[in-house]
Parts: structure tokens; sequence; C-alpha cells
């Protein structure tokens, strides 16, 4: 009899998940119900695979609302209903048309009006009377209505507790206070579920009401198939061309890519084509490459990485540069027979270039077949406080109170506190909003609105109505096109060097990368700012405390590096190992053959397999499966039970010492947690090398690349530096040389005007654009009236020195232009007949100073260019050590002098903090530096300048670095101009 129940994916409305809800439904005896969430179909098949396994019998639909109002609730008859509701609801969040008072007419769906609501039903149609209104039909002629009435007993919320949850929510949604929530803008208090009995007792007086719930509900079936791969079935047309198809194109790519016979590559190449073909992965693959394809005909680079770098397959049709046999990467960790999730490819492609892919992948596979993956976003913690304190009317002051951890125990007797406390406990992880997803892409073999609504969020492209993790239930894999940085250096760096030296650069040549004695002395002194992944202080300092100096060792730091190794100890104990091996003690000999590689420590998530398999005797499959559930990501806890029984039981078959099989199933459950992908760790190092290959061969090319895409790890300033130090002129912008981005020509680069703070964008791309059409600007004059800039704006390039060409001073052009600019509207660039010059006026000398310049440029740029920070120190002392010499002073206190780069701070274990710095020194090297809390007791840092550091000089594994007993920043010279 429930034809309107909401689910909390109707957002800050609904109080019970699907699952509560179901729960409640099964204990009161109910036996079907349909779900009807708030202008979206989030939860219909959640709802549907809940209900079928708690022998509930599901029925799906849509409330539709306009502004708060409720207009129809839609129900589906069947699995072409529920589309049709999905269609519709489509259509107006695509057209941004408001819903209309009367929905379409529905061939197989139905619409409940409310009663009273003042609509004249259609054929099809019901009108939902709530128990409370039944009393309005007393005495009225039926006859029009007695086919059309049925039960409307909306669910909302669970009890009394929920409802005032409902009213937080309201209000949070509203944005206003609790008290200001009108009864309009909530549910009624009695919107719960009754028992069966209990709500057709309330309808006895008419039992054809009753009968006609019965009847509608009797004719709706959601008949979806419970487990089924709903992604595009073939690419060619049909399965057998598919094979034919990826066959052809995976051993002309063992070919290419082997260049000779290879007996266990083609091997691999075989056994991995006949799981894709027994698990029906042909067009997956197919669509992956035909994206890469198109993305080659453009001449986009990407990058392949994730799991699907484990397949020889992907390598060969070069998805991936990742070798699987080179790295033992084994297959079954993208794709075996028992896994419970879809496997997806990563392909990475440069930030500008993106977009242009995902239009190319809804073009070609149509707009009723793809959609974005879309996320749900959840209340947090203390996001939740802060939520429900400012309805409550709480000042801020009183809710930063609340929140402090040292006044929990004071707050507790607190009844505001308790109330706050009793909703965030409710409230937490409870759906907030939707999403999109970072670059998940769904192409479904049925139009994708069989399974959900979309919406469409501001980059234009239909999104489903759910997450990643529903899509995987569903049955759908996604396809990640994710967009980085690190891609653009790369993609702009080989066109710079083709345009600045005529070179042609294969950077996919990565075999000869790898081996290249240069890029690997490079990689062992830490030399690698602006290089993807390998440029933050963190990973310099690995990569030199590693003495790392070939790949097999960068992709091991690639993943030691993650957050979880670091804070476990596992990277101390492999940098140990790694120069300690003769000292490393296996518990078994086949820990030492699979470990080896790795000095007995579990890296990758490709250990935690090999030891499940080698040692335990789990099959390759169950394996892959034993590690998703100890990396969180495995849902079925009585089947993950039952593998780790299997890995002791078949260790035991195999005779091995019970315990040595404990103290072996403890590292493997505490590493696999914070264990990484060796396949993510191999694509990540390629692309590292890759970069590495480029700044050491042509340094100043690639710093530009970086500069224009947006740097890294590090601030605006740093790449500047670089760039100098690499050999490169480095040039303030200039009218008549830059472009909007840094532009490079030989050795001289010259900053770009989008670096300029306040210059307005259409200034930026209109300078050069003029000056390419029209030729150079020939004077401020000739500027002034060529571009239309304002008098303001133009101030900006006089100050920044960008008219220099001119011979002016500064002092002289701010004269200049106020006589040309100071009280009148800018002129509209127009083409003159004749041009009148102005006269010129004939000023006294007018002083300039640097040190005024290198303010300027610290104001509009962020960092100056005409002189260092170091020489707008008060002081001339640059400390005692250069960063180069500091290995000779281990264990003694020193002075250094520093330019700030960047800090990081860390918990200690007793939640202390402590910080990590990284300086600059006078000579442009870097150096680092750590802050206890015991010599620091507040935070350390006052923004960017030079500090005087003075400490014990430590080392850790071969790096050196600073530990801080005292540090303060040295003041500048004044400003000339506030003198």
């Amino acid at each position: 009899m429930f034809l309107n129940v909401h689910s909390s994916y109707s957002l800050r409305y609904g109080t019970m998940s699907v699952e509560q809800l179901v729960k409640e439904a099964v204990s009161l005896g109910i036996e079907q119900m349909a779900i009807t969430d708030i202008n979206n179909s989030t939860g219909v098949m959640e709802f549907m695979r809940e209900c079928r396994a708690h022998g509930v019998r599901p029925i799906g639909g849509i409330e539709f609302r306009k502004q708060n109002k409720l207009l129809y609730i839609g129900i589906a008859r069947n699995k072409e209903g529920m589309k049709e509701l999905n269609d519709f609801l489509t259509f107006h969040n695509f057209s941004k048309k408001e819903l209309p008072a009367r929905a379409d007419a529905f061939k197989n769906a139905c619409v409940i009006y409310p009663y009273q609501s003042g609509i004249a039903v259609g054929t099809d149609d019901f009108i939902g009377i709530r128990p409370g209104q039944l009393n309005l039909l007393y005495g009225r002629d039926l006859s029009q209505l007695k086919d059309k009435l049925v039960v409307w007993q909306p669910v909302t919320v669970y009890n009394r507790l929920h409802y005032r949850l409902h009213e937080y929510l309201r209000a949070i949604d509203l944005n206003t206070l609790l008290t200001k929530v009108d009864e309009g803008n909530k549910c009624r208090p009695d919107e719960h579920f009754l028992p069966p009995g209990e709500l057709k007792h309330l309808y006895a007086a008419y039992p054809f009401i009753l009968e006609n719930t019965e009847k509608l509900m009797a004719g709706c079936t959601l008949n979806y198939v419970n487990k089924e791969r709903r992604n595009k079935k073939t690419y060619k047309g049909s399965k057998a061309e598919d094979k034919l198809l990826l066959e052809q194109l995976a051993w002309a790519g063992l070919e290419q890519r082997y260049k000779g016979e290879n007996h266990e590559a083609a091997e691999r190449l075989k056994k991995e084509l006949e799981v894709i073909e027994e698990l029906d992965f042909f067009a997956y693959f197919l669509i992956t490459w035909d994206i890469i394809r198109y993305g080659k005909s453009k001449g986009y680079y990407h990058v392949g990485r994730g799991s699907g770098a484990n397949s020889i397959v992907a390598y060969c049709l070069f998805i991936t540069d990742v070798d699987p046999i080179e790295l033992d990467l084994y297959f079954e960790r993208f794709l075996n027979k028992n896994r419970s999730s879809p496997p997806d490819f990563d392909i990475d492609y440069s930030w500008d270039e993106r977009e242009d892919i995902q239009q190319y992948i809804f073009n070609t596979y149509g707009e009723k077949h793809t959609a974005m993956l879309g996320t749900m976003s959840s209340f947090k913690d203390r996001s939740v406080f802060r939520e429900i304190g400012k309805v409550m009317g709480l000042p801020k002051a009183e809710i930063d109170d609340f929140l402090d951890p040292v006044k929990q125990e004071e707050h507790k007797k607190n009844p505001v506190y308790k109330k706050i406390m009793a909703a965030h406990g409710m409230m937490e992880k409870m759906p907030n909003q939707r999403s999109i997803h970072a670059g998940g892409i769904l192409i479904s073999e049925d139009p994708i609105t069989y399974y959900t609504a979309l919406d469409l969020p501001p980059k234009d492209f239909a999104t489903v109505q759910w997450d990643m993790y529903e899509a995987e239930a569903i049955g759908l894999d996604k396809f990640d096109i994710l967009s980085q940085r690190g891609i653009g250096h790369i993609k702009e760096a080989v066109q710079l060097i083709r345009q600045n030296t005529g070179d042609v650069v294969d950077i996919h040549d990565t075999r000869s990368l790898l081996k290249d004695p240069r890029l690997n002395g490079l990689l062992k002194e830490g030399s690698s700012i602006g290089c993807f992944y390998i440029e933050s202080p963190a990973m310099r300092q690995l990569l030199v405390k590693l003495a790392c100096e070939d790949y097999l060792t960068l992709v091991a730091a690639s993943s030691i590096i993650r957050p979880g190794v670091a804070q476990s100890g596992m990277m101390a104990t492999y940098i140990y190992n790694y120069h300690h091996p003769e000292e490393v003690k296996y518990l078994h000999p086949i820990m030492e053959e699979h470990l080896k590689d790795t000095y007995g420590v579990m890296v990758y998530q490709e250990d935690v397999i090999k030891i499940c398999y080698h040692y335990g005797g789990l099959d390759l499959a169950d394996a892959d499966i034993l590690r998703r559930g100890m990396s969180g990501k495995y849902r079925s806890k009585k089947e993950f039970d039952r593998l780790i029984e299997s890995f002791f039981i078949h260790a035991k078959k195999e005779g091995r010492d019970e315990e040595v099989t404990k103290e072996i199933w403890r590292q493997v459950a505490s590493f696999a947690g914070y264990s990484f992908s060796k396949a993510h760790s191999a694509s990540y190092a390629v692309e590292s090398y890759q970069s590495l290959f480029l700044k050491t061969y042509y340094p100043k090319e690639f710093m530009v690349a970086v500069l224009n895409n947006y740097g890294g790890f590090y601030q605006r300033w740093v790449y500047v530096h670089e760039l100098r130090k690499v050999g490169a002129v480095v040039h303030l912008p200039c009218v008549n040389h830059s472009e909007d981005v840094v532009s490079i020509n030989g050795s001289d680069a010259y900053l770009g005007l989008i670096g300029i703070q306040g210059l307005e964008s259409r200034h930026m791309t209109l300078i050069p654009k003029e000056r390419r059409a029209n030729g150079l600007y020939k004077g401020l004059e000739d500027f002034v009236r060529r571009t239309g800039i304002t008098l303001e704006q133009a101030i900006l390039l006089i100050r920044i020195g960008a008219l220099r060409f001119t011979g002016s001073s500064k002092k002289a052009l701010l004269w200049e232009v106020y006589s040309y600019l100071g009280n009148k509207q800018p002129e509209v660039p127009s083409q003159e007949l004749f041009r009148m010059e102005s006269k010129a006026c004939v000023l006294p000398p007018l002083d300039s100073d640097k040190l005024e310049d290198a303010y300027n440029e610290l104001e509009l740029l962020g960092y100056p260019v005409s002189m260092g920070m170091f020489d707008m120190l008060k002081t001339d002392y640059r400390g005692d050590v250069k960063a180069s010499g500091l290995r000779a002073y281990i264990g003694q206190t020193i002075k250094m002098v520093g330019l700030y780069v960047c800090e990081k701070t860390v918990h200690t274990k007793n939640n202390k903090k402590m910080w990590f710095g990284t300086f600059l020194d006078a000579e442009g090297n870097f150096f680092d530096t750590t802050h206890f809390s015991t010599h620091t007791p507040v935070y350390p840092f006052r923004g960017k300048g030079c500090y005087l550091i003075l400490g014990k000089v430590a080392t850790d594994f071969g790096f050196p670095s600073i530990e801080v007993f005292r540090f303060a920043k040295l003041p500048l010279v004044d400003n000339p101009v506030m003198a």
C-alpha cells in the first residue's frame, strides 16, 4: 500500500537509507512498496536488489516537485516505465525547463496526483488520498473518482526522532533557522510506515480505494535481470568481429613491442586473450583502444595506468607503456573470473585535451548510451556539527567552542551540545548532494536511462545520478578519462623543442629512456624539480636515500612514498633492507623467492597476491579477492572470511609451520591496507622518466612548459628560478615580446602577461594579438591607441616594466600616460587614415630605483625578477654553510640563511605537531629542515621570505637536513616608495 516512499536519496529530506527502509518494511510485514525519491532515481536499482534479498516486492518511481512543491508521483509499471520516468526528468534537467503541472502521458507508467491538486486526471492516472483526507469524501458523488482513488501514505521518516532530523535537514537545505521552516517545506509528522493491517483499517470504509491500490501495485514489476554486465557488448557489431580485431591488433602490437621472438610474451598474450574472451571483455578493450587511437590522431599524448597495466594485451594495444613481463605483473590483478567488481583502465590526458576526448566518446557511442559517472558526497563530521549549530541559531564562536577537543568532557553536560550530538550521530555520512566523478565515463548497451535519470552539470556532459559503487553493482564498467598537469608539461615541451631547436623527440621510446645513464645519475641526485611525481621534497629525499639509479627502484619508490606506507614504518624498513640485502631475514624460502626484489617488504598489492598464491595456496583470482578485501574494497565479509580460512587450510596441507603461517598472515594483513598497485607505480615511473628526459636534454623548453601548464608541486617562482638555473635569460613581461603565456626563443624566455596580477584577461590576449596583426608597438601613445587600454591597466603594465622598450623610465611613462588617459574615457581601437602624433612633454630627469622595481614585481608577479630575495635583505649575511657543503658538517651546529620554498605539517604518534621545511640557499640550491615541537612550541613559519636558521646537521640514509633549534624571518630593506 506504500506508493510514495522516500529514502535518504531525497536529499536533505528523507531520513532513512535504502537498507533501513527495507529492514523496517520487513519487520512490519510489508510485502511490497514503491521507492519514489524527489526528482531523482538514484536509489531505484539499489532498492530493487535490497528488496529482492529480503523477499519484498520492489516498485520503482519518482516524485516530481517544483520549488519544493509536490506536483505528482510517477510509478513505473515495468522497466520501460522506469525509463519513461527517467527520460521525462532528464529532458527537464537538460532543457532547464520547469516541470509542468501535468505530467506526460506515459505508456508504461502511471501518475498519482495529490487529492485536491485541482488537476483533472487522465485515463491512466490516479489520485492519492491520505488517511486524514478521507473525511472530505463524505457526502460526495464518487462515481467519477471511484476508479481513480488510491492509498496515499507517504513515508519519509522512521519515528519522532527522525522527524526532528528531517526538520534539521530541511533547515539546512533552505539555509534558514530551524524555527523558520514552515509546514509547506517539510513532511508531516505521520509520514512513516504503518503495519499493513492498521493502514487497511484506516481505509476500511472505502474498500474500493484499497482495491485500486492493490490492483495498481500488482500491475507493477521491476523486471531487471539481477546481475548482468550492461556495458556496450560489441565494438564492431558482433563478438566474432571483435575477437578477430582484438587478436589482430594484439599480435601486431606484440611484434612492435618486443621486436622479435619472445616465447614468454606470446604465451602470456594467448592466455590473456582466452580470459578476455571467456569474460566477454573484447568490447571493453577495443573501445579503450579506439579512444587512444582518436587521441593519437589529434596529436594528444596519454598515459595508460592503473591495474590495466598488468595486461600484456593493453601493452600491445599501446593503451599502456608498462611491460608486465619485465615487472612480473599478474593479469589476475586486472581481470579474473572471480573478480566481483569490474576493472577499468585509467587513461590520463593533458588537462586541456581531456574535454575533447570526452566529447569524442559521447559523439561516437551516442548520447543515449553514454554518461559521466556521478558521485555522492555525504555529510562530514565537523561540517555536520557546524550545519546543525547554524540552523539552531548558535553564534560561530559557540560552535567553534563546541568543536574544541580539549573541552569535550565539559560540553557533554550541555543540553544544546547533547542535541547537536544526537542529530550529528544520525546525519553523519548521509547523502548530501550529487556531484560528478573525476573522470569516469559509462557506455551502456541499452539506453542508460533504463537505470537512472541524468543530470547536466556545468560542463554539459550527461551524468548519472549514482556513484561508481552503484555502477559496479548494476554491472557497468567505467572508463576513467583523467587529466593531469604532468602530461601537459610533456606535450608542450615536445612542441616547444620542435619550435625552438628543430628537434623531433619520440617521448614514447621508453626502453631507451629507462637505460639512459645520464637520467639515472640525476635520479640518484634527486635533481628532479618539475618532473612528474618525483619533484616533491619527500620524493627527492627518498631518491637520494635509496641512491635510486634505475627504473625498478623508481617503481618501488613511487609506491613506498605513499602516506600509508611511510607512516607504517615500511618505508624505513625498505630503505634499510635495500642497502643491506645480506641482512634481510626471510620467514620462508617462498618469501625469499617472491619478495627478494623488494628486500622482504610487501611494497605492492601484487606482492600480497603472490604470497597468497605461492605460500597460501589460493588461486590467483581468490588471492586478488583477498587483497581487495584487506584494502577495504570487497563487501562480502562471508566470502572474505572463507578465503582467510582457505589460506590457512592450504598452508597446512602444504606442510607449512603453523607459527610461520600466522606471522606471514600478520604481515600480509598489515601490508595489504597500505600497499599500492605495482602497475600504477610503474606507469608513474615511466612518466617520471619522460619528464626527466626532457628536463635533462631540453631543460629550458621543459621548464617553460611546466610554467605554462601551471607548474606542479611548488609555487610559480620556484620554476622561474629553475628556468634561470638551467641557462635561460628570464625577461620581465614586455608588450613587444611577451605572449599571454611564457615564451622562449633560443635562450631568451619572456614571462607571459597571464602572470601579472590585476591585468584583465582580455588584455592578456588582445595585446599580443594586435602586435602580431599590425606590428610592434612604436611607443606608449601607439600602444594606448591600438589597444584601447584603461589608465589603471596601463599603470600596471608600466609598473611591471612591460613598456621598457620605449626607452623611458617608469616614472616618465607614468607622467606620460596621465596626459593621454588622465581624465578621459579610453578610445576604442580603430584604423586611422592619418595619425597625428601628440606633442611630447619635456620632463626633468626622474630617478629609477632597482629596489622599487623589485617591490613592484613582488606585488604584481608574486616574486622579484630584477633582483633576488637575498639581495633585498637588510643584512649581507648569507650563512656560514651552503647547501652543497652540508655533508661535511654532520652532527655539528651551524647557521644558514634560506629562502622559504614550502613546508609540511605532520602529527607525531603522541599527537604533537612537527614541521618539515624546504629552502633555497644564496647559491640557489635546495636544503631541508626539521622542526620539532620541543624547539618550536608555536607555528614556526611566517610566510614568504628569507630565514636565519640555527640547527644541527643530521643525516638519514645519506640525506642531510637541519634539525632546527632557532628560527627567525629576516627583514627586507624598506620599499623606497613607502620611505
